[in-house]
């Protein structure tokens, strides 16, 4: 009998499953790359705003001016060179640095997919997907593979599947599950929906999408896994996908996670695809049907590389749990609640109004948030603690210069959490400019008054 580690890990499988999704993961960020440049965002995002917010510790990252553009043409064409194979590995390593420090450069823009994207292309180091249909297999016949092994595939599977498990663990709360919300809030919203309008009003939809999107996202990982359900999972889907697309503005997520898990599918499959590929480009794909083993050659998988996706799996597997070192409400505070797979859960609004002391005249005056920041990143920050900390201080620096002394910054923060009434956030007494960010417990963020019971 066959042991796990032998099936999953060092069991030799073929390679086409992993030459597809290098092509079609290259292709995909090369064409949400197009599209953030073509829709004028760099400009908009990284370029006009005055202030731009930081992940703590990463405040080094900011973007470059207009050389900003040029971080983005590099990882663009980083992408080509992940989707044709051509010196992978320093195609991968700088598409996962570039891509990273973009998504680094302001919190503001921070989404689940983004996230994803660095954490699959970090993984992607240490895949061989170049070993099979790529130019650097042709170039170089020794490095050409057929069969690689089984961890290589399932590495892959297993990230998806922690993605779409812990969304649906995350919907397990009683806002989501016994309110409907925030569905509640935004399907009504989308009354000009052709065929949909007209049902997405009405409360029973509202419940039905809920549970439903729960039930999809626990199911879905054990439904691709097995081969009596694949299709129909896969049918799901796209489904799923193409119907959250059409509800919401989110971008180019739902076809990332369409072509992903594509990799579920067999080899026979994705031969079939690489031959559609063939054809159209008048590659050989003969000739890289050698049926040589990587396994073989190398004898197993390298320490090293055992070592490190190990520690990166048990992060991925208890990073999202940090929330439970907090006190209070998770979806009030959001202590523990980026890089989690918590993926529209929270209908927020707020209002801050920053009020800054001279503490040695005592002079105080009300600052107008538009002078320093964008729209986007007001709305942000109104309902986001450390948003608020990081432009209290950036309100102290500014201030200071202008030859204020001993600047104090108090603000008067009101947050609304799904379709509840607004009630304050911020102790408005306590004094920011004295405060400093860390993973600790922000004192100051005053208690939620309501319950919110799930994961």
């Amino acid at each position: 009998m066959i042991s796990l580690r032998e099936k999953y890990i060092f069991k030799s499988v073929e390679a086409a499953p992993l030459a597809v999704f290098r092509i079609l993961f290259g292709l995909m960020m090369l064409l949400s790359i197009v599209r953030f440049w073509s829709y004028g965002w760099i400009q908009k995002l990284y370029i006009e705003p005055k202030l731009f917010f930081s992940y703590y510790g990463f405040e080094w990252v900011k973007p470059l001016g207009d050389y900003t553009y040029l971080i983005f043409l590099i990882c663009a064409l980083s992408a080509i060179f992940v989707a044709v194979g051509y010196k992978y590995k320093l195609a991968i390593l700088t598409f996962f640095l570039s891509f990273t420090y973009i998504e680094l450069m302001d919190k503001t823009t921070y989404l689940n997919h983004y996230y994803f994207i660095s954490a699959l292309s970090f993984l992607m180091l240490f895949l061989p997907a170049n070993v099979y249909f790529s130019a650097d297999a042709k170039r170089n016949p020794k490095i050409a593979f057929q069969r690689v092994p089984a961890w290589t595939l399932n590495s892959i599977k297993l990230l998806l599947g922690i993605v779409y498990f812990y969304a649906g663990l995350a919907k397990l709360n009683s806002d989501w599950l016994f309110k409907a919300m925030p569905l509640k809030i935004w399907l009504p919203s989308k009354f000009d929906i052709p065929l949909l309008g007209d049902l997405l009003s009405q409360e029973w939809v509202q419940y039905a999408f809920s549970w439903a999107g729960a039930g999809y996202d626990l199911a879905i990982p054990f439904l691709l896994l097995y081969r009596k359900t694949r299709v129909m999972a896969f049918a799901l889907v796209v489904v799923f996908h193409v119907l959250t697309r059409v509800l919401f503005p989110i971008g180019m997520f739902p076809y990332i996670m369409i072509i992903s898990t594509l990799i579920f599918f067999d080899a026979g499959f994705h031969h079939k695809v690489l031959a559609f590929i063939s054809k159209i480009f008048g590659i050989a794909k003969r000739t890289y049907d050698t049926n040589k083993d990587l396994l073989r050659k190398n004898g197993g998988l390298p320490q090293f590389k055992y070592v490190v996706i190990i520690l990166f799996f048990v992060f991925q597997l208890l990073v999202p749990f940090r929330y439970l070192l907090y006190p209070g409400e998770l979806f009030w505070t959001e202590e523990g609640y980026r890089f989690s797979w918590r993926v529209m859960l929270t209908e927020k609004s707020g209002y801050a109004q920053f009020k800054v002391v001279d503490g040695e005249s005592g002079r105080w005056f009300y600052v107008d948030n538009t002078d320093f920041l964008t729209p986007f990143q007001e709305k942000q920050m109104a309902f986001q603690s450390d948003f608020m900390l990081e432009f209290a201080h950036y309100l102290k620096k500014h201030f200071e210069k202008d030859g204020h002394k001993n600047v104090q910054v108090y603000v008067d923060s009101q947050v609304a959490l799904n379709g509840r009434l607004s009630t304050t956030f911020i102790d408005p007494t306590a004094n920011l400019a004295q405060e400093n960010e860390s993973f600790e417990h922000k004192k100051w963020i005053i208690p939620f008054k309501d319950d919110i019971k799930g994961f």
